[in-house]
């Protein structure tokens, strides 16, 4: 009777045992597709083809190539409409993936650094509105870096990060309508920065790269309550070396 009772422990054990392996097989296939929709470079928009002296934008979300017009002196001056916006809302209230975005092909296994010196419209009525800075995977897996105008009409620095979801961090209140903004990664992290020079920079927000093989970079402007706005975009680049300094942004 004794080893009948072994016996049967032993065998429940091993039952126990097999389904637990094969519960953990299964969350590590569930894992592993996940980690490869969410890490796969999905663009929806159109080819188009707009070559400046450092950044050349390959792709265009919501028509935004139709949108930005080349200068002489090879800036952007870029045009949005009303109820423009790329953001995720936890609470799904106030959702939008409307905004028009220009996008350029980053090589992410390599460093590389985005820049530009933006000057966003702000009025009394432009709520949110802001010129912008991506990096991209798809709708659901980017950041943008916005030189934005808040609830009391001061003009601030705002980073996002959307991973499913959008996060909304606040950052410094600048004095003045035009910002230098870069975004850099040595493959490892990626950094965000602005300054009101070109020379001293503020970082306002670190995290670890995670970010696929193929990646995009490019600017927008937005416009989430007003009837439309137009940012301006000068000094943009795109070079594949990375800040030496990821405390000073130089």
């Amino acid at each position: 009777m004794k080893t009948k009772f072994i016996t049967c422990l032993a065998f429940f054990g091993i039952m126990i045992l097999s389904s637990c392996n094969d519960n953990s097989k299964q969350k590590q296939s569930a894992e592993k597709t996940n980690a490869k929709s969410s890490d796969s470079a999905f663009v929806r928009g159109s080819s188009c083809d707009i070559k400046l002296d450092k950044i050349q934008f390959t792709k265009s979300i919501n028509g935004a190539d139709t949108l930005a017009k080349v200068d002489e002196k090879k800036n952007i001056q870029f045009h949005v409409g009303e109820k423009k916006d790329y953001f995720s809302d936890p609470n799904n209230k106030l959702s939008n993936n409307t905004a028009p975005i220009l996008l350029s092909k980053i090589d992410n296994t390599k460093p590389f650094t985005l820049t530009a010196k933006v000057s966003p419209e702000f009025t009394e009525t432009g709520l949110y509105n802001a010129g912008v800075l991506y990096l991209y995977v798809h709708d659901n897996f980017y950041q943008k870096f916005c030189f934005e105008q808040d609830e009391r009409g001061n003009h601030r620095i705002v980073t996002v990060r959307t991973i499913g979801t959008s996060d909304d961090n606040n950052h410094d209140i600048v004095q003045g309508k035009t910002v230098y903004m870069k975004i850099s990664s040595d493959t490892q992290t990626v950094a965000s920065y602005y300054s009101l020079d070109n020379k001293t920079w503020q970082m306002v927000r670190l995290y670890k790269n995670n970010y696929p093989a193929e990646l995009w970079g490019g600017i927008s402007a937005q416009c989430p309550v007003d009837k439309g706005t137009t940012s301006y975009f000068e000094a943009i680049s795109l070079e594949q070396k990375s800040v030496k300094d990821f405390r000073l942004g130089i």
